[in-house]
């Protein structure tokens, strides 16, 4: 029997006619189950402008944060498969279709879209600061993590929703180092995770600050560290986190999980 996929597009003040295009082509390539859009603050005239898109389109007034939007369209989502890719596009259809295969067929309960493995085709590249900054953080989450990729933040992933079952009480952050957090919890519980390289080009107009997003995601290496390290019952990291405050996970605090 054929395993049912359905994919979020998390959008933030989207471009509609870019995002619109790119849904079709999804749409039209992996034929899945379902297409949520999760829309946060949009301008006027964006609802309006992805009404005829082949996608339940779900709108926020405020920003909840890559993390939590993903989150929200995953708890809602009644598939085997659920994957999410960035709404600017820079991964193109036929490279989703690659990332969620491994799910599909079983081979992995994560798949990770990578656009620095040696395999990958990179058409069009960020600023000369961010991909230092990028190579700064892949070695540093290598060092770091018990999973050991290539690329950990590129927006396009897959997931078993049996292994989302257990992952989702662990992840707490809703920006963008939800993708780290995300690996980092599936390596702990000692999943199966695929690298696969993708074709990706760089889209102009991102909301993701160099300089303070690297220090925000340096720390969110050390915490998703932390977490992984309770979950496979280390004691060192069991003794330290007596002293760390709690805080609900993100399920718990998303508009799904209530």
């Amino acid at each position: 029997m054929d395993r049912t996929l359905g994919l979020v597009v998390p959008a933030f003040r989207p471009d509609p006619d870019r995002l619109a295009a790119y849904v079709g082509h999804l749409e039209r390539r992996l034929s899945p189950a379902a297409i949520r859009i999760e829309l946060d603050a949009p301008r006027d005239g964006v609802r309006e402008a992805l009404a005829e898109v082949p996608a339940t389109v779900h709108v926020v007034d405020r920003r909840r944060g890559k993390g939590a939007a993903i989150t929200d369209g995953f708890e809602r989502l009644e598939t085997d498969v659920l994957a999410f890719a960035d709404a600017d596009g820079s991964t193109p259809a036929d490279s989703m279709a690659d990332v969620v295969a491994p799910v599909l067929d079983g081979r992995a309960a994560l798949a990770v879209g990578s656009r620095r493995h040696p395999a990958s085709t990179v058409t069009s590249h960020q600023t000369l600061v961010r991909r230092r900054l990028g190579d700064v953080f892949a070695v540093l989450a290598r060092w770091l993590l018990d999973v050991h990729l290539y690329d950990y933040q590129c927006g396009a992933k897959a997931i078993d929703a049996d292994a989302w079952s257990r992952v989702r009480d662990h992840l707490y952050e809703p920006g963008f180092a939800w993708d780290v957090e995300l690996i980092a919890t599936v390596g702990a519980l000692d999943l199966p995770v695929a690298e696969v390289p993708i074709v990706w080009e760089d889209r102009p107009g991102s909301t993701v600050s160099p300089v303070p997003s690297s220090l925000s995601f340096a720390r969110t290496l050390l915490t998703a560290r932390h977490r992984a390290k309770l979950l496979a019952e280390d004691p060192l990291h069991a003794a330290i986190d007596r002293y760390r405050a709690t805080r609900p996970a993100l399920v718990d605090r998303s508009e799904a999980g209530r």
